[in-house]
């Protein structure tokens, strides 16, 4: 479990999150991202969900035709590879909200329940392609909030179907995201720690926060969380800047600030390789501050690439 690793540690722990790939790709592209890393002794690894994906085909009569399409293989089955081959890492499925049914959640939960499977990061998920508004599915949830609450009525063996048989209590370990610049639908700083507060609430016991890139917007973060009696390990996530498309592409899709000092850094850069040593560079600083301040565990985004996170861990674990 998690957080008894946490618990259980007397240093930060180092931990990543992978990107299921594309379908057509075999689970040895998975294989080979973990491999590198494991010499860092990560004890949990996260796995993000995707939502199917819609394309519109024009019909013989000009009108559109809306086709799901399914572009990434399942994260139930990677979850379920990975801790057959890693036995010593925990496996942190994400579960979204964003197009699935409270039906197909709790279909998930119970493969999750039967491969051993116990910790969960909830989230809500991100708008569907091409929309600016969430909306969930029919008979979906709407937040995070709701998803953490069915899994909670699954822990006390509470199911959809009041008259379902054989059903048996679960355990799983839920985690939530925090946002230390805030959600880009909150209201407010202030709004926003009361939706994180009422997840933690209804029965999440950890938080992995959004990418930042100024350790000093995590240090307020968690202030301000411990102010509102939110009292869970809250695990910092960074995310190596890696091209020039970076300095405009994250402040817009994440809703975050990047510091003057690095901007200036990557501007003087003239290759994304460049670019990419530079994000190597800050993300070790800002491990080593988060390392001193003893914060659980360090999370890095990936995205499928092990190379800079591992020059990162080399340098810090």
């Amino acid at each position: 479990m998690i957080l008894e690793r946490i618990k259980n540690s007397s240093k930060s722990l180092f931990s990543f999150e992978l990107l299921p790939p594309l379908k057509g790709s075999s689970i040895q592209e998975i294989y080979n991202t973990i491999d590198p890393l494991m010499e860092f002794k990560p004890p949990y690894i996260n796995i993000t969900y995707h939502r199917e994906e819609a394309v519109y085909k024009k019909r013989s009569d000009g009108l559109l035709e809306k086709r799901i399409v399914r572009k990434r293989p399942g994260t139930v089955a990677i979850a379920a590879a990975i801790k057959n081959k890693y036995k010593d890492v925990n496996v942190v499925p994400h579960l979204i909200c964003g197009g699935f049914s409270k039906e197909e959640t709790e279909n998930a939960l119970i493969d999750l329940n039967f491969l051993g499977i116990e910790n969960l990061l909830v989230l809500r998920g991100d708008p569907e392609n091409g929309k600016n508004v969430f909306k969930p599915e029919e008979n979906g949830h709407k937040n995070a909030l709701g998803l953490v609450q069915q899994i909670m009525d699954l822990n006390k063996g509470k199911y959809l179907d009041d008259e379902l048989q054989n059903t048996t209590a679960t355990n799983f370990t839920i985690g939530v995201a925090g946002y230390p610049e805030k959600h880009m639908e909150a209201a407010n700083q202030k709004m926003d720690l009361e939706i994180l507060k009422a997840k933690v609430d209804a029965g999440a016991k950890f938080v992995v926060t959004q990418m930042f890139f100024d350790n000093n917007k995590y240090f307020d973060f968690v202030e301000s969380c411990r102010a509102c009696d939110i009292d869970v390990p809250i695990i910092p996530g960074l995310k190596p800047i890696a091209t020039l498309g970076h300095l405009s592409g994250l402040p817009k899709t994440f809703n975050i600030d990047l510091p003057e000092a690095l901007v200036k850094e990557v501007l003087k850069c003239k290759t994304n390789q460049e670019v990419r040593q530079v994000g190597v560079e800050w993300a070790i600083f800002q491990s080593k501050e988060l390392k001193q301040q003893n914060v659980p565990a360090i999370h890095y985004y990936t995205m499928g690439k092990p190379d800079n996170v591992y020059q990162i861990a080399k340098a810090v674990f």
